[in-house]
């Protein structure tokens, strides 16, 4: 199979909405809400965004390191992930209340994969996203920068020296440099874990919770093979997607949360962190 083929698979159930979406609203129409493009508009938010979200709050203590749901996120097949929401009972158009319906891919944005995103033996197991360990989820993290000149290889593990000990390492790399987070097509140059990356990770640390900074953690010539050297452990949590072009490298304590998503290989996350 080609990589191209591998990085659909991968990425995105199908290039269009698929059976398994995440859904609650109603009927109806209409919007009113700033991030629509117009009043007349029932998708939301608009195009290039109409409003300016925080990206820290408490004075600074708090750094929210979630992508919004753009339409111009990166997505497989798609010029962009195009809009997630729909306002599908609106107040301006007569309703008693603003009702939306959301309908999206759960490997879209900020996300996390459950271990039976790529190892069928884990899915048929159960092991979906409401089984992933809260207690990994949260607590203290090393944010690290990864040399610019490399994917995230043994060697370039090795060099980064990680304690042992340490339990959550998010990964800054080229990714954030390029803003690849920030163009519609995916960008198969992304940097990420290579086979024997993930390996030396897995045998040499104590790691159980990684984050990257793109839509896959395994780069694109190691898609199938630096993730299943991850998912085929069940106690290991990959978060992909991750916003970290606003934060300084050091310690944090990390709080990332996915839907309550029972049966589902993956899930979006809100992941802040605290100073």
């Amino acid at each position: 199979m080609s990589a191209a083929p591998l990085m659909l698979m991968l990425l995105s159930v199908a290039a269009t909405l698929a059976p398994g979406v995440l859904v609650a609203g109603a009927t109806g129409g209409g919007a009113a809400h700033p991030a629509y493009a117009d009043a007349a508009s029932t998708f939301g938010p608009a195009s290039g965004g109409a409003e300016v979200r925080l990206e820290e709050h408490g004075g600074g203590r708090i750094i929210d390191i979630t992508h919004a749901y753009r339409p111009e996120l990166p997505a497989p097949g798609r010029d962009g992930l195009g809009p997630v929401t729909q306002l599908t009972e609106s107040m301006a158009n007569g309703s008693i209340n603003n009702v939306s319906e959301l309908r999206m891919l759960v490997h879209s944005g900020t996300h996390v994969d459950a271990p039976g995103h790529m190892v069928q033996e884990h899915f048929e197991a159960g092991l979906d996203v409401d089984k992933l360990d809260l207690d990994v989820l949260n607590g203290p993290a090393l944010l690290i920068d990864v040399p610019r000149d490399t994917n995230i290889t043994a060697q370039a593990m090795e060099s980064l020296n990680i304690p042992k000990g340490v339990r959550r390492v998010l990964f800054r790399t080229l990714n954030t440099d390029r803003k690849l987070m920030w163009t519609k097509e995916i960008d198969t140059s992304f940097v990420g874990f290579t086979e024997d990356g993930a390996q030396w990770l897995l045998d040499n640390t104590d790691i159980k919770l990684v984050g990257v900074d793109y839509l896959s953690f395994a780069a694109f010539d190691y898609l199938i093979p630096a993730h299943l050297v991850f998912l085929n452990r069940p106690d290991m949590i990959p978060i992909e997607g991750l916003k970290l072009d606003h934060v300084k490298a050091g310690i944090y304590m990390l709080h990332c949360l996915p839907l309550r998503l029972i049966g589902c290989d993956g899930s979006p996350i809100r992941c802040i962190l605290m100073k």
